[in-house]
């Protein structure tokens, strides 16, 4: 599959500490038939101001995900579901661990449920808000494949 200039992406990183996450991008050239520049947005370059522009293969780039519907069941999340959840400017892959109970949450009016993830690449345990956590998809030979849907 080819992506087009201006289309919206995420890039695969390859680098020590980031292995594994995904980060928003858009296409802005496509050099040659293996690699496309992108356009990241939300990572910038040294001077903190611009947004990061880099040189991708293709084999790092996929579509972005699908928004699932709320209501569906694929976005209730249970234990050992695996997710992704936006942390540093990317997604990274988790397991659900635990609902983080009501009463260890800081009481706000609009307080939303919050669940632990566990990433096993870093060995480490984080609290996300629903809000930055969407189901994990695997972009597989051209369609989206959900781990929750055939239970690997």
């Amino acid at each position: 599959m080819g992506f087009g200039i201006g289309e919206r992406i995420e890039v695969c990183s390859k680098e020590e500490g980031f292995k594994g996450s995904f980060f928003a991008a858009t296409v802005i050239a496509k050099p040659d038939k293996n690699s496309y520049y992108v356009r990241y947005k939300n990572l910038l370059e040294n001077d903190g101001l611009t947004r990061l522009v880099e040189k991708v293969t293709k084999d790092e780039v996929r579509p972005v995900p699908p928004k699932i519907n709320a209501s569906s069941t694929l976005s209730r999340y249970s234990m050992f579901d695996e997710v992704d959840a936006f942390d540093q400017d990317g997604w990274w892959v988790g397991k659900i661990i635990e609902k983080v109970d009501e009463e260890d949450i800081e009481e706000e009016e609009d307080q939303e449920p919050m669940y632990y993830v566990y990433f096993s690449t870093y060995a480490q345990k984080i609290a996300y808000p629903i809000s930055r956590l969407r189901a994990h998809l695997e972009w597989i030979n051209g369609k989206w494949v959900s781990s929750k849907k055939f239970g690997y």
